[in-house]
């Protein structure tokens, strides 16, 4: 005959509170099994039933049932255990951070997970592990974009109140190039994929006929766009499509034009003067995401 657990006895509160464990489905797998346990040995089942039900060993139904009856519900959980001795610690930390301030070896464009692990002679799995820790990628890129513009809150103030409170019956006109567009030519077909489906096709090979330059103006209230492509992007280019802009508005509205510090967009004076309705605001150096 199976040996007979010592009596644990719950209270009515105990109880619903290990069955709120073991039917939950949020904790732990080994918290539900010993909750389970104190249950079985609350309700007198012998030592050998519980383990061929929850198929453990006979001193883990002691061990966890002894717990309780000293701990209560606390002592079911995980005690802090010291655990390994750490072998890549503080130094190690350091050791790594600082290596990556230098220059990496010859024929590597920035540093990685194993070529640290070389260098230092420790383990791929140590590095990986601290990088993650740290929140260091290596292999990610992100560019930035930082103005020295001495009056850059002046000017940026300028460019995001046209955006945001224009004045009254003006138009503003955000406007940029796009140059070195290649001109290119494909022939062009149908042809039938190895699906057996028909899809359009464009030949590997082409003809190449020069480069294009792109000038846009986006009207800020109205969200029309005025394009315009031409060969070159210079001076005269530009003032030829400002000239054409400027056309189509009543020549009496007042007419603002955001524009970065491209050397074209600059030093147009005479042809402001002829045009007295039109106003040039620059963004500030370097900050040309600003139009």
């Amino acid at each position: 005959m199976g040996r007979v657990a010592k009596p644990v006895v719950l209270n009515r509160e105990e109880g619903e509170e290990l069955k709120a464990i073991t039917s939950n489905g949020t904790h732990e797998a080994r918290l539900v099994q010993r909750a389970k346990i104190v249950l079985l040995c609350s309700e007198g089942v012998a030592i050998n039933k519980i383990v061929e039900k929850l198929d453990i060993r006979p001193n883990t139904v002691i061990a966890w049932r002894d717990r309780y009856r000293e701990e209560g519900l606390e002592g079911l959980y995980g005690r802090e255990r010291s655990g390994k001795p750490l072998i890549y610690g503080e130094a190690f930390r350091n050791e790594v951070l600082r290596l990556l301030e230098t220059p990496p070896p010859d024929g590597l464009a920035c540093w990685d997970g194993p070529t640290i692990a070389a260098h230092l002679k420790t383990s791929k799995d140590a590095v990986w592990r601290l990088l993650r820790q740290e929140g260091i990628c290596l292999s990610r890129q992100r560019s930035w974009c930082v103005s020295t513009d001495p009056e850059f809150v002046p000017k940026a103030a300028n460019i995001i109140d046209l955006y945001l409170n224009p004045p009254a019956n003006v138009i503003v006109l955000s406007v940029d190039e796009k140059p070195s567009m290649q001109a290119l030519e494909r022939t062009t077909g149908y042809v039938k994929t190895s699906s057996g489906k028909i899809a359009r096709g464009l030949k590997s090979t082409y003809k190449r006929h020069g480069t294009l330059n792109l000038f846009a103006a986006l009207n800020v209230a109205s969200g029309e766009i005025d394009g315009k492509i031409t060969k070159h992007k210079k001076r005269p280019d530009f003032l030829e499509f400002m000239e054409d802009v400027v056309a189509g508005y009543p020549p009496e509205r007042e007419i603002h034009v955001i524009l970065d510090n491209y050397c074209i967009h600059e030093k147009n004076d005479d042809w402001l003067k002829a045009h007295p309705s039109v106003f040039f605001h620059f963004t500030p150096r370097s900050a040309s995401w600003l139009i």
